[in-house]
């Protein structure tokens, strides 16, 4: 089963359960997100990837830099481990871990959440790629991905229990947008996947594909 198909099948079997004003707040969230025309506004393929040094889950520092000094970079942003559709995206990401060291490529993981979040997170899903701690999402700002939750979505979250304010270290109306990009060592973006649609997700065989590309002289992914 694709993460496409997980994805769907996954919304198709739980989202019928959340109330239906709840629905609404969210659905009117998603469309305006949509609307906003954010996605475009986005760094994409051929733009230079912002450096950045954040915190693993474990406190140690890392950089772009120093990632792309050993090859491509698969960066991937997500919500945080309260999000049940960046769970399913996350696993999916570590079963082709290996498929994307193979081809000479490091994957990160980067979320507005705070490391002690990150570390349960991975140890949960026993994920082998670090998770960083992007408090405030000054990162996923220069990339074009933050956005703030409207007031009513917010406070959803909260009736939720999603308990933002503590995840977030204190920044619980900011999120990214669910993003991933193929990063050549030369900073270039070669592939990018955003969306404003929180349940859809960058399949990683088109990850993989991206990846291959890099070794085809004067190729470039789309």
């Amino acid at each position: 089963m694709s993460l496409t198909d997980e994805l769907t099948a996954f919304f198709r079997s739980r989202y019928p359960e959340i109330p239906a004003a709840a629905r609404e707040v969210m659905e009117r969230a998603g469309r305006d997100l949509a609307a906003s025309g954010q996605a475009a506004r986005a760094l994409q393929v051929g733009d230079t990837a912002p450096h950045f040094s954040l915190p693993s889950a474990t406190g140690r520092p890392i950089s772009l830099a120093a990632l792309l000094s050993a090859g491509p970079v698969v960066l991937t942003f997500y919500r945080g481990a309260w999000c049940p559709y960046c769970n399913l995206a996350l696993r999916a990401l570590q079963q082709h871990h290996d498929g994307i060291t193979s081809r000479g490529a490091q994957l990160v993981a980067v979320s507005p959440q705070i490391p002690d979040e990150s570390l349960t997170l991975a140890e949960k899903l026993s994920l082998a790629f670090d998770v960083l701690s992007d408090l405030g999402s000054d990162t996923a700002k220069q990339y074009g991905l933050a956005f703030d939750l409207p007031d009513d979505l917010a406070a959803l979250y909260d009736s939720f229990g999603f308990d933002l304010q503590r995840v977030n270290g204190g920044h619980p109306r900011t999120l990214p947008l669910p993003a991933t990009y193929v990063i050549d060592r030369d900073a270039t973006i070669r592939w990018a996947f955003i969306d404003t649609d929180y349940t859809t997700r960058a399949e990683p065989s088109h990850v993989l594909a991206a990846l291959d590309t890099l070794h085809a002289p004067g190729a470039t992914a789309n």
